[in-house]
């Protein structure tokens, strides 16, 4: 996978900052931080989201907020700033929420999540 330009801009949906600070990790861009570290999270987030959708009718409260849990802190930490914040939301709801998962907070996690993934496959490659 190629790196991020270093200077490119962000796309709308992704943090400029968190994605500045992201490239301060790497200034030169040698150790390819920055395509390390949204390759990874590309790579997770496919496998998120198709768990999401493969497993949507199974899933009750408990796993969706923990789903949400895990992809929470990832996303904002590239900028995922929408995804994040749906992803504290859908966590707030299922905590404690016993049975089935709300249909809403499914729809909302894959829609954020799909936006995520595009924003991050359009930052321009070295």
């Amino acid at each position: 996978m190629n790196q991020p330009s270093a200077r490119s801009a962000a796309p709308a949906s992704l943090d400029a900052a968190a994605l500045e600070r992201l490239r301060l990790l790497d200034p030169d861009g040698r150790n390819r931080v920055l395509g390390r570290v949204f390759g990874a999270f590309e790579a997770s987030l496919v496998r998120t989201l198709e768990q999401l959708a493969t497993q949507a009718d199974a899933l009750d409260a408990a796993a969706l907020g923990g789903i949400a849990h895990a992809l929470k802190s990832s996303s904002a930490s590239v900028g995922a700033l929408q995804l994040s914040a749906a992803c504290a939301e859908v966590e707030r709801h299922a905590r404690g929420g016993a049975g089935k998962a709300r249909p809403e907070d499914l729809a909302r996690l894959l829609a954020e999540g799909e936006a995520a993934l595009a924003a991050v496959r359009s930052l321009p490659r070295n």
